[in-house]
Formats: C-alpha cells, sequence, structure tokens
C-alpha cells in the first residue's frame, strides 16, 4: 500500500534549496549555478557553487564552507569560472576566479565598497563591473575600534533619493563604471561624479569599448525615466551618447557583427501601464532607435510574484548571426522565452505553463540552458540542444520535499472582469484530501505591485494555508502586467476602483462554489495587495476576517515617506499631494476606514523603505479608536521583503500569526494551534 504524502509545513522553508545565477560554459557542457540554503541553528543563508554537466547531468559541488558565492561568470575560453564572494575574514565580497577543474579561489580584486553586476571582456584580460566605493566616514569609523562600537553619529542628506528597501539608508557615493585586470586585480574608475549612477556595463565585440545605462538628467531622483546609453573607451576618456527615445532603459549588448545595440526599454514619461520592449539602435549613433516588438502587445519581462525566490531576468541574447534576439516574456501569468528578428517577426522558443528565469546560448548558438520553475517545483535547471527537440531537466533540486508532499489541487479559472470588457485570470488551490461534499473557509489573497502579477510559480505560503483546511484563491484583476496595455493601464490613477470590482466578482465566483462557506471568508494581501486589503475592509463586511501586510493605507503621507513613492505623482495626475489633495485622499483607504468591522491583523517589517511602518500603524490606530477587533504585529530588521527572503524564523512566525488570525475568526479557535504543520488525517 502507498504511503500519504505529508502536507507543506511552515518549516520547511529551512529546508527548501533555491537556485540562481545559472550560466552556460561557451562549449555548451556545463552550466554553473548557485545554490542558497539556511542554517537552521544560526538562521544564516548560504550559498555555494555547483556545476552540473549537460551531456550527463549529475550535479557536483564546486566551491565550499559558509558564505555567500554568487553571481558566476565563465571566462571566454571556458578554463575559469569568476564570482562574487564574501569569503575570508575581511567578510567584503570581492571577485574570485576558479579554474574549471578546480583548485583553491583566486581573489581577484580588494576593493573597499559594493560590487553590483560584472562581466568578463571578450577578450578575458579584464572585468568591466558596476562598484560604489565606501563613503569615507563609514571607513574611517569602521578603522575606529571606540568610534565603530558607538556608531554612527548623525545622518545627512541632500537628494531626495536617500534610503533603499534593499539596501537601507544610501552612501553618498554612487555606483560608477570600472575595469578590473583579470591577472593583476588592477582596478580602474572609468566613470564619476556625484550625482550620477551608472548600470548594466558590457563589453564591444573587440574589449575595447563599454556600453552601459545612465541617467545624467538635472535631477535624475524626479526625472527618474531620462535613462540614456552611453559608450566608454575601456580604457576611460570621453563619453560618446548613443541617440535614443526618452524613456527607461536597461540591459544593453552589442551584436556579435558589432553594427547593433539592443536594449529593453520604454518610450516615455512615468507610462508604467506601457509595455516594455525589445529595441535596436545602430551601434554608431546613426539612425533612428526603433522598437522590435511595438507591434506586438506583451511585456518583455520575468515578473511573477513568488515567496520561493528571485526569478531572474537576462539580458537580451543576440543569435551569432546577428539577425535575431532571444528575450523573456510575462504572458498570462508564465513567463516564456522568445525571440525576435530585425523585421519584428515573433517566435516562442519555449512557452511551456509556469516561469523561464535566466538563460544562456553556447557561443554556437545551437545549446540552451535556462531556469524553469512551475507552481509545484520552485525551479531547476534545463537544456535543450536544438538538434534534440525536446528539452531535458539538469537537476533535481528539492527532491525529498517535492516527492514528498500533496500540495493539493490547483484550478485555473478564467472570467470576466466586472464591466465585462476583458477575461481575467485566477487560480483556486483546494486543501490537501480535498471533500467537495464538505464546507471550508477560504482565504482571499491580492498580489503587490500593482504591475506585478500572480502566476505560475510556487507560492509556499499559499500551499501553507492551504494544507490548514482553507481554500486558497488569488487572481490578476485589472491594473497588472502580462495581458496587454489595456489591462494594465486600466486603474491608471483610479486605485480602488475597477480593481476592488474585479477582486469582488472574483470573490462572488468563489463564494458560490458549494464547498465555500461564505461565512467564513477570509482576505489578505502585501503592498499594494495590503492596499487593496486596506480598501476592502473599508468597503465592505462581507469577509470574517483580514490581515493587511507591509500595506499602503495613505497616499498622501505615503508620497513623502517611501524610497521612492514620489515618482507616483506621474500616476495620480502628475501633481504632488498638496496640489491635488482631493485626488489622492479619494484613493487613500484610510479615507474609509471609519466604515470598517472587519477584525484586522497588522503585519509590517520595521524596516520597510518602500511602505513604511506609519501606513500600517495608520490603520492599526485607526480600528483600535473604531472599536474593531485589530492586533498589530512588527518584525524588527526586516524589510519590504520578509515574506519573500527574511530571516527564515521571521518568516515562519509571519505565517504562523497569519494562520493564528484566520483559526480565530474563521474557525473559531482562541489559541494557535499546537502544531502549524497539518497533517494527513487518517481514514
Amino acid at each position: 500500500m502507498a504511503q500519504r504524502k505529508r502536507f507543506i509545513q511552515a518549516e520547511d522553508l529551512y529546508d527548501f534549496e533555491l537556485i540562481s545565477g545559472n550560466q552556460l560554459s561557451p562549449d555548451g557542457r556545463w552550466v554553473v549555478y548557485s545554490k542558497l540554503r539556511v542554517d537552521r541553528r544560526t538562521e544564516k543563508k548560504y550559498s555555494n557553487l555547483w556545476l552540473v554537466s549537460t551531456e550527463r547531468g549529475t550535479p557536483m559541488q564546486f566551491t565550499h564552507g559558509n558564505q555567500s558565492d554568487s553571481t558566476p561568470r565563465w571566462s571566454p575560453d571556458g578554463k575559469y569560472i569568476a564570482f562574487i564572494s564574501n569569503r575570508g575574514n575581511e567578510r567584503q565580497p570581492q571577485i574570485y576566479i576558479m579554474p574549471l577543474t578546480g583548485g583553491e579561489a583566486r581573489q581577484c580584486t580588494n576593493l573597499e565598497g559594493a560590487i553590483g553586476s560584472f562581466e568578463w571582456s571578450p577578450d578575458g584580460k579584464s572585468f568591466a563591473l558596476m562598484f560604489r566605493k565606501k563613503d569615507t566616514e563609514i571607513a574611517e569609523l569602521e578603522k575606529d575600534e571606540r568610534k565603530k562600537k558607538l556608531g554612527i553619529v548623525a545622518r545627512h542628506f541632500t537628494r531626495v533619493f536617500f534610503k533603499d528597501n534593499d539596501e537601507g539608508f544610501l552612501p553618498k557615493e554612487h555606483w560608477h563604471i570600472w575595469t578590473v585586470d583579470a591577472k593583476t586585480g588592477k582596478a580602474q574608475q572609468l566613470t564619476e561624479g556625484d550625482f550620477y549612477d551608472e548600470f548594466s556595463p558590457q563589453f564591444f565585440q573587440d574589449s575595447r569599448r563599454i556600453i552601459f545605462c545612465s541617467n545624467r538628467s538635472k535631477d535624475p531622483d524626479f526625472d527618474i525615466d531620462a535613462i540614456d546609453l552611453y559608450t566608454i573607451s575601456a580604457r576611460g576618456g570621453k563619453l560618446n551618447k548613443i541617440p535614443t527615445p526618452y524613456g527607461f532603459k536597461t540591459s544593453p549588448v552589442f551584436s556579435p557583427d558589432g553594427k547593433w545595440i539592443a536594449y529593453v526599454g520604454k518610450e516615455g514619461r512615468g507610462q508604467w501601464w506601457k509595455q516594455t520592449r525589445m529595441w535596436v539602435v545602430a551601434s554608431d549613433g546613426n539612425g533612428k532607435a526603433r522598437s522590435l516588438t511595438a507591434r506586438h502587445d506583451f511585456n518583455v519581462s520575468a515578473w511573477t510574484i513568488n515567496d520561493m525566490g528571485h526569478i531572474e531576468q537576462s539580458p537580451p541574447s543576440w543569435s551569432p548571426d546577428s539577425r535575431k534576439l532571444y528575450f523573456q516574456v510575462a504572458h498570462h501569468g508564465s513567463t516564456l522565452l522568445r525571440s525576435v528578428d530585425l523585421s519584428g517577426r515573433v517566435e516562442d522558443i519555449i512557452n511551456w505553463q509556469g516561469v523561464v528565469g535566466a538563460f544562456q546560448f553556447d557561443r554556437s548558438g545551437e545549446k540552451l540552458s535556462f531556469f524553469f520553475g512551475n507552481m509545484f517545483d520552485p525551479g531547476q535547471l534545463w537544456f535543450k540542444d536544438s538538434k534534440k527537440d525536446k528539452p531535458r531537466k539538469l537537476t533535481n533540486v528539492n527532491k525529498k520535499i517535492l516527492g514528498t508532499t500533496n500540495f493539493g489541487k490547483v484550478e485555473e479559472v478564467w472570467f470576466r472582469d466586472a464591466d465585462n470588457t476583458m477575461d481575467l485570470q485566477g487560480w483556486i488551490i483546494h486543501p490537501p484530501d480535498f471533500d467537495p461534499k464538505k464546507k471550508y473557509p477560504s482565504i482571499l489573497e491580492i498580489h503587490g505591485g500593482p504591475r506585478v502579477p500572480y502566476g505560475n510559480f510556487m507560492m509556499h505560503e499559499f500551499f501553507f494555508l492551504a494544507a490548514q483546511g482553507y481554500v486558497v484563491y488569488f487572481s490578476n484583476p485589472r491594473g497588472g502586467q502580462g495581458y496587454g496595455e489595456k489591462h494594465s493601464k486600466a486603474i491608471w490613477n483610479d486605485w480602488g476602483n475597477k480593481d476592488y470590482l474585479d477582486i469582488m466578482k472574483w470573490a462572488d465566483i468563489v463564494s458560490k462554489r458549494p464547498y465555500i462557506d461564505r461565512k467564513k471568508m477570509g482576505v489578505t494581501g502585501g503592498s499594494y495587495g495590503g492596499y487593496m486589503t486596506n480598501w476592502i475592509i473599508g468597503h465592505t463586511d462581507r469577509f470574517a476576517a483580514a490581515v493587511t501586510q507591509r500595506s499602503v493605507s495613505n497616499l498622501i503621507s505615503m508620497w513623502g515617506s517611501s524610497d521612492g513613492n514620489w515618482v507616483f505623482e506621474l500616476e495620480f495626475g502628475e501633481k504632488p499631494p498638496f496640489e491635488n489633495f482631493k485626488n489622492y485622499w479619494r484613493q487613500s483607504p484610510i479615507a474609509y476606514i471609519g466604515k470598517a468591522k472587519t477584525p484586522t491583523l497588522v503585519i509590517h517589517s520595521e524596516n520597510d523603505f518602500r511602505c513604511d511602518t506609519e501606513q500600517g500603524e495608520q490603520v492599526f490606530v485607526a480600528l483600535k479608536r473604531l472599536g474593531v477587533p485589530a492586533e498589530m504585529v512588527r518584525f524588527p530588521d526586516e524589510t519590504h521583503e520578509l515574506s519573500r527572503s527574511g530571516r527564515t524564523d521571521r518568516r515562519i512566525a509571519r505565517l504562523n500569526h497569519i494562520l493564528r488570525w484566520f483559526e480565530i475568526y474563521l474557525k473559531g479557535r482562541k489559541e494557535h494551534p499546537k502544531d502549524s504543520a497539518a497533517k494527513p488525517k487518517k481514514k
């Protein structure tokens, strides 16, 4: 008799291992990647490099030790792998180089500051990299034990972009383009300035020039879309600006024949609803840039919300004959791999139901490796030889967990929006051992963004809640990417209207299922999903409980307290709140909180610079003032990314608090379940 499978547990977060940074060797024989693991005892996360043969498909560990080894890059001859690591006593990340044959990794750089993206030169002699120096006062403080113990006395800011959710308070120094000699480690700064940042450096084929992106407008903090392409000699010197339309740009790459520069970008100011497209421009700067995908209504991106690792977007990849480009596309809850030729003809390369992450071709253009994950697997590496049509899987990470767990059934549902203008996509997760004759409590999950969609990728949180006996359902209401510009533009300067109506229609559809207990429906969401949760409790009492997470409640105070929300004025009438107060207030959930009756748990991270803690505090205090059952849970030292990349014990505590709240108000329990891991019921 077959053994019954277990259900997903909160503590499984300790055991999942996540793949990132995969790179195919130039000859197509090997894939190197980084694998993340969690040390349950110390709560620290470590990553090492692994190699897998594309011929034999047996992974082997390449680097060892309790450190972070990431961002592997093959040398052009395929004999060496460069990577970033914080190994050693200093714990300052540096670039290391290691032979493919093994041995000791050699430290290449000796830089004080932050290393961003880096790439080998085609001749294998040097690297181009993003590097930001450490502020002088910080460097001096770290050398003085007394000052180091006392800490920073004061922070002095002169620019509006002084903090970032991922990095904390930003230094005075900026990101610039550097080169590093691969043999000697000698570093040379190519760009400079106290006002601008540069990013996405790539070498020209002759290794003599470097292209990069930079915003050199009069006020980059407010004019965020004024990004241009620049080239510079690898030895330094004068910048050459490549003429392109005004708008956001990233990931420029030279074609193999040197005639073209491809990049990913948009045209226009602050039009976030517009599709990100593939562009090309002549590398000599003559002629106009043109979008190769302009006539296609899809978004060049790898956006899919999940809590099981960052989905990487690779730079566009040229075919060896310079006639075709390969790139990722967000489409109907999946991320596809497509190609486009110089005439604009598009072709699907990988169009599975799931998410294609980082991908690369070998130098011949015949062999392809790529990351792929789906609803039931947080990601494996795959390989495809053009001579053999069928891709094959190279890794089987998390085999034990995935093979022994009953996740429950996932049902995909398409339905019409509330105004009957377009089709919307949703999913319903049934509890494991689901019985259609029974009545179940349910939890509505709402995504953030608002333009980052849910999709066909694992959400541990959803399966965990389903394992506790809840029907979990989620959808992509109007306003997100992956469904065309009409869909993503629908809520422009109109939050809380069409999106709210779509979400309520989705709740109506699910509530009519015979197995749903309409009196035991809960709602939760984070970021913009928290915004919608706050909006919902101020507009309806249909839900018996709510959990609002890292939320937005007041667009007026959000404008000045977020790490970048002042630019959102472009979406709300192109004016700041003090010139357009009524419009911001009209779209702020806190304006309607006086009607709230739903018991609500407020969850927020204390280092959230995206949606400041004051946003959650306003909701908590208002509900308390109204006499509505409310609690607040705050997580120290965590950012907006708690649910996705926070410390594991805190991620588990967050899940258990969400569960506790719904157990009280949807199941009538007064205490937290002793065992957060539901077990299969005996028959």
